[in-house]
């Protein structure tokens, strides 16, 4: 990396000896014919790794009174050539980042977005788009269950029905982690009902956990996952009643309507309590659940769950009001 930063900098080709003093990590010239020697091998070396990873290094002479050859890497043939991205192809990037980070793979998200960067391009990372996963605080069983795949390890988890039920531990081969229709599924082979199942990450209880040795199982040849989770039965919508502080929650007035005598109070048809919760929960205090019951206690749940993750007092007694809702 050293060398290659040294010859980009020069306009002018470099000899073996400037480059011998101007990169850190050649051995230094002690008058002695194995110095000389351990260096030119060294340096045969490294220009013959540069040029097979394509890496466009000229070797010529400044004059033709130059007597000994040197480099330099053409800036204009080494940079990327222009990218271009149409602006759905932007914003896929950019909430391709926003999924990697919230996951365990933001290293290789990051270095990808980096390159597209020095390559000039404008990437729209918090673009409007039609479908975005949801992968904060509220769900994370996502890096758990997506490294218990592909490790192929068995895994454990507690798992809620739609009628928020009490949980029941699962026990899976999980064979994939997939996404539709803005939700995020683990499908694979249930244990106990001896078949393929799909849950979604957003009704697990407490975290998964993966248990026994990496290769335990084989996926199916002919899986199809995308077709797995569309085949998961969908459940029946309920109305819940939430009344929302006046002037606020404005997402949640968009969901839902208000009721004929209180503008406030806005009905929400749902087939899905645990993500309701979670975005119950996302407005704090300005939403409190009046029906049913078991959405009122999913929201308190995670109000704890959140109060207990915030180490002083809410500015303006926020944590407080947030545990009396």
């Amino acid at each position: 990396m050293n060398l290659v930063i040294c010859l980009l900098a020069t306009r002018n080709y470099l000899t073996a000896e400037q480059v011998r003093r101007a990169v850190p990590g050649y051995e230094a010239d002690d008058g002695t014919d194995r110095a000389k020697e351990a260096f030119k091998r060294m340096f045969e070396r490294d220009k013959a790794e540069l040029r097979e990873i394509g890496v466009p290094l000229q070797t010529g002479r400044r004059s033709a009174f130059d007597d000994e050859d040197g480099y330099r890497i053409a800036r204009d043939a080494y940079e990327l050539p222009p990218i271009s991205l149409a602006a759905d192809e932007a914003a896929a990037v950019g909430l391709a980042a926003r999924l990697w980070h919230s996951a365990a793979l933001g290293g290789a998200a990051e270095g990808a977005l980096q390159k597209l960067r020095a390559a000039g391009v404008s990437l729209d990372e918090h673009a409007a788009v039609p479908l975005e996963p949801r992968l904060d605080s509220g769900e994370p069983a996502f890096g758990a269950c997506f490294a218990a795949a592909a490790e192929r390890r068995e895994l454990h988890f507690d798992y809620r029905r739609p009628d928020g039920s009490d949980p029941t531990q699962r026990r899976i081969h999980p064979w994939g982690v997939v996404a539709r229709r803005g939700r995020w599924y683990v499908a694979g082979y249930d244990l106990a009902r001896k078949g393929p199942r799909a849950f979604r990450l957003s009704r697990f209880a407490g975290r998964p956990k993966a248990v026994g040795p990496a290769g335990a199982f084989e996926r199916p040849e002919d899986l199809d996952l995308v077709a797995m989770v569309a085949s998961v039965a969908p459940v029946a919508p309920v109305t819940a009643r939430i009344r929302v502080r006046p002037g606020a929650a404005e997402g949640l007035r968009r969901a839902g309507n208000a009721t004929a005598h209180d503008p406030d109070l806005i009905e929400v048809r749902h087939s899905d309590l645990q993500a309701l919760a979670d975005r119950v929960t996302s407005f704090g205090v300005d939403a409190f659940v009046e029906e049913p019951p078991a959405l009122r206690e999913a929201v308190v749940r995670r109000l704890r769950r959140l109060a207990a993750m915030t180490d002083a007092p809410a500015e303006n007694g926020t944590s407080s009001e947030l545990e009396r809702a």
